[in-house]
């Protein structure tokens, strides 16, 4: 069995700890805030997300790059020039098109390189359900499962990635062509607080839409409860700089799931760029069918 690598793109959330113990590797991506532009090469300091979120509220532009196939091959060919393979989660089809550019970087390193191969996995998901998965990925390696093994797994596994969140403001997603114009001047005008999931297609449609905070959080919880998988308790809040509603979330859940084994995070930049600040999403293992 060949040696792999397991390899994450910043568009995740995912513990430094668990990074750091299972020995992942993650993909640089770049974002911009104003007119400067920042490498993110690794999960930010919360510190560091503050300081962006208040650069948001200020009304300062952030923007992100896109992953060209060049990029992902200088970054994946140190490795199959090695003998190993790479396993790579990557960000959602439905929200950008890094899939495809690491596809194609796939096929020409596998025709330089023939004795290697390389693994997209389109995710379908975005922040701590990339997590979620590159966990999963970690684990399946450790329990001695070859690349190809944990592959088809993971791929297997995207089926149950479930991911509720509310933000502020649409009009950051629709700035990202996430939404369009209607639904987010919608939720501008008349101050509805829209819940937002991904679908199975890796698009962000709106399910619900609450007057007030409490109420749209209330409702993420309703739809944890009904939809999570009771085999598999980990649980990702992740917030863009609003600790308190990661807590209420936090709270929440843990009274419908006591064993919830929940991480509370951040939200990275090159996702935070398109939500802005005050987002909050509860990301887990459930039945994704049924969401809406």
């Amino acid at each position: 069995m060949n040696e792999y690598v397991i390899v994450v793109d910043l568009s995740a959330n995912i513990s430094t700890d668990f990074v750091e113990k299972h020995n992942l590797v993650f993909i640089p991506m770049n974002y911009s805030i104003g007119d400067e532009e920042r490498v993110s090469a690794h999960m930010e300091s919360d510190d560091l997300m503050k300081t962006f979120y208040e650069s948001q509220r200020k009304g300062i532009e952030t923007k992100t790059s896109q992953i060209t196939p060049q990029q992902y091959m200088e970054a994946f060919e140190p490795y199959v020039k090695a003998g190993k393979d790479v396993v790579y989660i990557c960000l959602s089809s439905g929200l950008s098109n890094t899939f495809n550019s690491v596809s194609l970087a796939k096929r020409e390193l596998e025709e330089e390189y023939p004795d290697a191969k390389v693994y997209p996995v389109d995710s379908l998901a975005g922040t701590g359900c990339m997590g979620l998965l590159a966990e999963e990925a970690a684990y399946n390696r450790e329990k001695g499962m070859s690349a190809e093994e944990n592959y088809n797994k993971l791929c297997e596994l995207v089926d149950s990635l479930c991911h509720v969140f509310m933000v502020d403001d649409l009009m950051y997603l629709h700035r990202g062509g996430r939404v369009p114009a209607s639904t987010a001047i919608m939720g501008t005008v008349l101050n509805i607080k829209p819940l937002l999931i991904v679908g199975e297609d890796g698009k962000l449609p709106m399910i619900d839409k609450k007057r007030g905070i409490k109420p749209a959080m209330n409702r993420m919880v309703e739809i944890y409860e009904k939809t999570y998988r009771k085999d598999m308790n980990r649980v990702y809040i992740v917030h863009a700089d609003a600790v308190d509603r990661a807590e209420f979330l936090k709270e929440k859940v843990l009274a419908v799931n006591p064993n919830a084994d929940i991480e509370v995070q951040m939200l990275c930049p090159v996702i935070g760029s398109h939500t802005g600040p005050g987002m909050a999403a509860i990301l887990y293992f459930g039945d994704r069918h049924h969401l809406g």
